[in-house]
């Protein structure tokens, strides 16, 4: 059996106020950013240096394939293996194949064998549907309704401090490997393997969610249950719901361009160890990106639907320009990688393609917060929301998984930038139809269709999103 997590009452007793409060969303929401910073945010350090830090791409692009492939199965089960098991065991299950996966690269520098990596891809992709359901639920459902943008930027932020490390590791283990393309060393992959292995430990600390009460008394949870039964039947309703449908674009766009950024960006023109540090920024520019389109989605307007409107035109306009900055720049070595790699030390050919690198990173992080908003505009019931995080990652998975076997396949360069640009310049305008129709500025109610009926679930906690 599984719990349902809805909107409570306020406690009997008030809350203690204070930043070290263990069962407050903040504290739990702060350890699950840690986590993310150990796990999926080395996971990140990782593929940014392109090929999984190897000099031929083809077996981090096929671990990648098997990866996202599996990804896009298990997060959309993800939410249901959440709702049955609970955050604790789901993140368990999910952080513990991270370890793995660097493992099985640690392994290739040996071996040169491409049947662990694949598998172990494979496990990964399992592993982190379940990891980032449960954290999509505690994310958009633990805070205070009007402080999710702040909470998901605050996430985001942790998470990403662990793409900035990540990059250092690469960065200073291979600082003197030289300009000739080369694969990362042993300790690189052992460092990544310890702050991976330690994520998973801290999963046990994370709160069964009945437990969590906000500052103002209120509890963010109350139980009721689940079945399998039940989930394998609202999962299947996903894929009939509006709401989900107009999130489809923004989903599989979403991770799509990282096989594009990562190999044929950072991995085709820069020297290895200016890939580690290109990262360190790339990462840290999400975090930036993540706090900036947060603070305006919870601040920016007394209408929660005219935020939603406006941040989905701040990053239109933002992404465009970024996109039409790539090009530009793609322009200039469409045939592939460059002979002549660039070094960070070679300060006139590195300032305009690391600049493009860190506003890549910037837009990743405003697309991905905007989208997480919106969902977690949709309903205030993390079951529902589970679920609904589930189907986001499985079709950004099921995009990252094609997009990685189009690089296998040595499409043109020019072609992946434009599919890329133009998955992303499609989803703006559903996400926005999405705002216009669901997201509502009610206090007391959210609006949820189920069947294809409209209906006001009304909460006894208070819901402004103001």
């Amino acid at each position: 059996m599984a719990v349902t997590e809805v909107e409570g009452p306020p406690s009997d007793a008030p809350a203690k106020r204070g930043l070290l409060r263990y069962n407050s969303p903040l504290a739990q929401v702060s350890l699950l950013g840690i986590i993310c910073f150990c796990c999926p945010g080395m996971f990140n350090a990782l593929s940014g240096l392109g090929g999984g830090g190897q000099v031929d791409n083809t077996t981090a692009d096929n671990a990648n394939t098997a990866l996202y492939a599996f990804f896009a199965v298990f997060g959309v089960l993800g939410g249901a293996a959440h709702n049955l098991l609970g955050p604790r065991v789901t993140l368990l299950l999910g952080a513990l194949t991270y370890p793995l996966y660097a493992g099985s690269f640690l392994y290739y520098n040996h071996h040169a064998s491409q049947a662990f990596p694949v598998a172990a891809g494979a496990l990964l992709g399992a592993g982190a549907g379940f990891l980032w359901a449960a954290q999509g639920a505690i994310m958009t459902s633990y805070p205070p309704p009007n402080r999710r943008g702040t909470y998901i930027s605050l996430f985001w932020c942790l998470f990403n401090l662990g793409g900035v490390l990540g990059g250092l590791l690469p960065f200073s283990f291979n600082y003197n490997s030289g300009d000739k393309p080369a694969s990362v060393n042993d300790g690189t992959y052992i460092a990544f393997m310890a702050f991976m292995l330690l994520g998973a430990a801290l999963t046990v600390l994370v709160l069964p969610p009945v437990r969590i009460v906000r500052d103002d008394g209120t509890k963010a949870t109350r139980v009721t249950f689940s079945s399998p039964a039940t989930e394998g039947a609202e999962i299947l309703k996903l894929f009939a719901n509006w709401k989900m449908l107009l999130v489809l674009p923004a989903a599989w766009a979403s991770n799509f361009f990282y096989t594009y950024q990562f190999n044929n960006v950072n991995g085709a023109l820069f020297t290895l160890r200016t890939k580690g540090l290109n990262n360190v920024f790339y990462w840290g520019a999400q975090m930036l990106g993540s706090a900036g389109i947060g603070y305006f989605l919870d601040f920016g307007f007394a209408s929660r639907r005219k935020r939603g409107l406006f941040g989905v035109l701040v990053v239109a306009l933002i992404g465009t320009a970024i996109w039409g900055g790539g090009l530009a720049n793609q322009l200039k070595y469409n045939h592939g990688e460059l002979a002549n790699r660039i070094d960070f030390k070679d300060r006139h050919r590195y300032a305009g393609p690391f600049l493009l690198y860190f506003s890549y990173g910037l837009l990743d992080a405003m697309f991905q917060s905007l989208i997480y908003w919106i969902i977690g505009a949709l309903a205030n019931d993390s079951q529902i929301l589970s679920r609904y995080v589930g189907f986001y990652k499985g079709v950004q998975s099921a995009g990252a998984a094609v997009a990685w076997q189009v690089d296998r396949r040595k499409a043109s360069l020019v072609s992946q930038l434009i599919v890329n640009w133009g998955l992303m310049t499609i989803s703006y305008p559903l996400l926005a139809l999405l705002v216009f129709l669901a997201v509502k500025d009610e206090d007391n109610s959210v609006s949820s269709v189920e069947d294809g009926k409209e209906k006001d679930s009304k909460l006894s906690a208070p819901t402004s999103f103001h």
